[in-house]
């Protein structure tokens, strides 16, 4: 252990640093000990360094980015199957990327005048952010209103108080497919609580604070446009936890396993037609045609020759025709197999 330097002789090394005594290697030591001294004061075993940018500081791990991604991947096939319902017109919504960035760089990097939501995320604290870009709202908006979208003019305007309640039931149904997709990491309710054109005048978290920002693509006919959710890093914390790699990567293994049981128990009840084939052969038109009462068909297949059960209209099972408590039945010997010749 390097000794630990004195106040003065801290002092006094110091000084011959500015003054330019020093050799190379005595600034070198000098270095080292008082490393060593504050080391030793502050009592840490070991000490790591890493560069921290304050201007854009990352906090959102990897592993949480792409369980947002995801997670939000499933938001955004419900949202456009509401979407397509409610339009009644096909809608694609799919996530075009997702990053990380401070409030200020996402509120600039947004138009204005645009469509710009706040909602709440009970019981979460605070509020998140979701804009749609005027190129998709308008037609959506037309659509909504009887039109056609053909010539449609996209006006730089802020929206009308009709626009607005229209919008509002867009909203209602992005929201709806949010909380669906949120209801596997926590239950939350998602409601509009504020509408405004211009981003510059929002101000939910401060300038510098880090959110992620996850971006969508909205296709309906011939237009397309852009949307956008804003998750403050702080709003999310509290169920950082949950929304890890693993626990999500178990999460749609368990989730899978769970639909499969569901549907497997659905079909259970389905009932199915079951017959069983004597034998096929193939006779003329004029045969056909002189068939009496009486008359036998002959086959190329032995009178012991198993059969083939037929569920459905699928060939699935060899076995043999027989009696059970003085019904007919069918004794299943195998299922049928590509070199059975049936």
């Amino acid at each position: 252990m390097v000794d630990v330097l004195g106040q003065d002789e801290v002092d006094a090394l110091l000084a011959a640093v500015d003054s330019g005594n020093l050799s190379e290697a005595t600034e070198t030591e000098v270095e080292t000990r008082i490393f060593s001294s504050w080391r030793k004061g502050i009592q840490l075993d070991e000490v790591e360094v890493r560069p921290y940018d304050f201007k854009r500081p990352e906090r959102v791990s990897k592993d949480l980015m792409r369980a947002l991604e995801t997670l939000h991947e499933n938001f955004s096939r419900n949202f456009g199957v509401a979407l397509s319902g409610f339009l009644r017109t096909i809608a694609e919504v799919k996530v075009s990327n997702i990053e990380q960035m401070t409030f200020s760089e996402f509120t600039h990097s947004l138009p204005n005048p645009t469509s710009f939501n706040l909602l709440s995320t009970e019981p979460l604290e605070g509020n998140i952010c979701m804009e749609i870009s005027p190129l998709i709202i308008y037609p959506v908006i037309d659509r909504l209103l009887g039109g056609s979208n053909a010539d449609l003019f996209i006006p730089q305007r802020p929206l009308t108080a009709i626009e607005l309640r229209l919008v509002k039931k867009i909203i209602d149904r992005a929201t709806t497919s949010l909380q669906e997709a949120w209801a596997n990491v926590a239950m939350l309710t998602f409601e509009l609580v504020g509408t405004e054109s211009n981003p510059q005048l929002v101000q939910i978290v401060p300038p510098n604070e880090v959110v992620v920002v996850v971006g969508f693509e909205i296709k309906m006919g011939g237009r397309a446009g852009t949307m956008s959710l804003c998750v403050p890093y702080n709003v999310i914390e509290p169920v950082v936890n949950k929304l890890s790699n693993q626990t999500w990567a178990a999460y749609k293994r368990s989730r899978g396993d769970e639909l499969r049981h569901q549907v497997a128990g659905q079909l259970d009840a389905a009932k199915l037609t079951v017959a069983a084939i004597l034998a096929d052969t193939s006779i003329t038109l004029q045969e056909l045609k002189s068939l009496q009462v009486g008359d036998v068909i002959l086959t190329d297949k032995a009178a012991s020759a198993p059969l083939t059960l037929m569920v459905g209209d699928k060939r699935k099972y060899i076995g043999y025709l027989g009696q059970y408590k003085g019904n007919r039945a069918f004794k299943v010997k195998r299922p049928l197999t590509p070199k059975d010749r049936v």
